[in-house]
């Protein structure tokens, strides 16, 4: 039995123009022809559209599918396995995004809601890079810290705003002072105002005992992006960043007798 373009256009949810475009590749090409020379599609040329259809629905290209079609036996489960490979790392990806989505969805329904002059205002300088907030999210997604203090800034008001980012800008003039009068990064001076960055953060966003000052610190040397959401970068000095990364490992040591808080839990 053999059927018409249209059809098969109806029965596999395609378009004509589609058939047509198959056909003009050499990726099916009907195997007959009515007497007035239209396209007709026999039980064999089905077959073959629907291995198509379903090597599109998987994600793959055209001439993938040639290739696969023209030697199914030898590329079929080869391109298969490659394929299940990709779309695996592809749903665990749009997973984390997806959890990704659902909090910043979280932050703008109960978050403070700034016009852009606002904004500046509170914020000054610091700006918030969405593509290190978003690795930010991904990596720390499953630390109860991290959740808290996401809740915490997301349950701020204009007024907690403006409170934290003055109190951060005048500490930031504080440490800016320390490094250019060339305090030493393990001295009382800039270990107090380690300190005052720790109980900062205690205060406004999730409790940070000095482990996890040190991991923030280590980020700040390690991706500038973390840094500039403390000091601008109009007003960094070079190897400021690690002046204030050992400044937070010594006053840490300071607290815990130089020892890490894995080692105390031993």
């Amino acid at each position: 039995m053999s059927y018409s373009v249209g059809q098969v256009a109806d029965f596999a949810g395609v378009t004509v123009r589609t058939l047509h475009h198959y056909d003009k590749a050499g990726l099916l090409s009907p195997t007959g022809r009515s007497h007035a020379g239209y396209r007709l599609y026999g039980e064999a040329d089905l077959a073959r559209l629907q291995q198509i259809l379903f090597y599109r629905e998987l994600g793959f290209s055209l001439e993938e599918i040639a290739a696969i079609l023209r030697d199914p036996e030898a590329n079929a489960l080869e391109h298969l396995r490659a394929r299940q490979r990709q779309l695996s790392a592809e749903i665990a990806r749009l997973r984390q995004l997806a959890e990704v989505a659902e909090r910043a969805i979280e932050v703008q329904q109960t978050g403070v809601s700034l016009s852009p002059q606002e904004r500046f205002e509170v914020f000054g300088e610091i700006t918030f890079d969405l593509s290190y907030a978003t690795q930010a999210e991904l990596k720390w997604a499953h630390s109860a810290g991290h959740r808290e203090a996401m809740a915490r800034a997301a349950a701020h008001t204009k007024e907690d705003w403006r409170q934290l980012m003055g109190r951060a800008t005048a500490w930031r003039a504080e440490l800016l002072a320390a490094f250019d009068q060339g305090e030493p990064s393990d001295g009382e001076r800039a270990m107090d105002l380690a300190e005052e960055h720790r109980l900062h953060i205690a205060r406004w966003f999730t409790s940070c005992p000095p482990d996890m000052h040190r991991r923030i610190a280590d980020d700040f040397v390690a991706d500038p992006r973390a840094f500039a959401l403390v000091v601008p970068p109009s007003q960094q000095r070079p190897g400021l960043a690690p002046y204030m990364c050992k400044a937070v490992h010594a006053n840490a040591g300071r607290h815990t007798g130089g020892r890490t808080e894995s080692q105390e839990d031993r």
